[in-house]
């Protein structure tokens, strides 16, 4: 009567009754379900450390894994994973669908049965995103549609791989396999004193203070265009500045879609930039936030998550060209 939620076991009997699942093509599979099962919009920092644990006791024993996510924060837990599996060499997949898998006209029957085929027969190093057809990075992918069924999209990188009649990956785009005798090592995110903030036309510096007080160490500050802000406010921008002085990684995504962000195209894009703001570049707002979680939870000092924030770690981001 409330709309959808979650019912332990519902999962498993809807794959019992998949005809499809039993096909002589189908890999065999194992289901692990979560307990509390939860939506995905009640998933919490510990819940990834919760599912990269489990990728990792399992490790061995699998050719991949594909971990069914509701969509709303699948972006989110995409971005996380490929920073928390560390030295990962076999596929994880996310997926799941827009309309429930019990509804006829439900997607997720092919999302689920070409996610599988996708982590036990191609060997992808890496934590990606299948859904309506393509096949992307985990850490480029954000939601862009709130009811279709190409829900997904990889706004700055070119899908991993396509599926029509045919699965074509983009090998060329994917990213190398680590060396043989290099071990999975899962690098927990602790306490996320990290926020996000989106500018908009009379926000004040009240506003951005209060977001910037400690015990804050980084901040995702959705900025417009190629990275432009208001520089006739002098407050906000001294605000900005004050807080980058005492360490707070502040890093400037943009609003659009698509597109990098590029802080000395316009002088209220430079202003920031003196202010101590740092450019994300091409990094979706979900790949910044997991970044800044991943790398103070390593014990980085604030310097050196600058530093490595502007340096491509998991295909997260285009390196800047000389």
């Amino acid at each position: 009567p409330h709309g959808y939620t979650t019912v332990p076991g519902h999962l498993e009997q809807l794959l019992a009754g998949l005809t499809e699942l039993n096909h002589p093509g189908m890999p065999e599979y194992t289901l692990c379900e979560y307990d509390p099962l939860l939506d995905s919009s009640n998933l919490f920092p510990e819940d990834w450390l919760k599912i990269a644990a489990d990728i990792a006791s399992n490790y061995d024993e699998f050719d991949g894994f594909v971990i069914l996510h509701g969509t709303d924060t699948m972006a989110y837990t995409a971005s996380a994973l490929a920073f928390m599996l560390e030295g990962l060499g076999k596929p994880v997949i996310l997926t799941g669908s827009q309309i429930p898998l019990g509804e006829l006209r439900s997607d997720g029957r092919a999302n689920l049965i070409t996610a599988l085929l996708l982590a036990a027969d191609y060997a992808l190093p890496e934590v990606c995103l299948y859904f309506g057809g393509v096949l992307l990075r985990g850490c480029r992918a954000v939601k862009v549609d709130a009811e279709g069924f190409e829900a997904f999209s990889s706004p700055n990188y070119p899908p991993l791989g396509e599926v029509g009649a045919d699965i074509e990956i983009n090998w060329q785009l994917v990213r190398e396999k680590p060396h043989t005798n290099t071990h999975l090592v899962v690098r927990p995110l602790e306490t996320p004193y990290v926020g996000a903030l989106r500018l908009f036309p009379g926000i004040t510096a009240q506003v951005l203070e209060n977001i910037l007080r400690p015990p804050l160490k980084g901040l995702v500050l959705e900025v417009y265009g190629v990275g432009n802000a208001p520089d006739r406010d002098i407050e906000l921008l001294q605000v900005l500045s004050e807080a980058a002085d005492r360490g707070v990684a502040i890093v400037a995504s943009t609003q659009c879609l698509r597109g990098t962000v590029h802080l000395c195209d316009y002088s209220t894009g430079t202003a920031i930039a003196q202010a101590g703001v740092i450019s994300g570049r091409d990094m979706t707002s979900e790949a910044i936030l997991t970044k800044l979680f991943y790398l103070f939870s390593r014990g980085y000092q604030s310097s050196e998550v600058k530093n490595l924030m502007t340096q491509d770690l998991r295909g997260e981001l285009t390196p800047e060209t000389v």
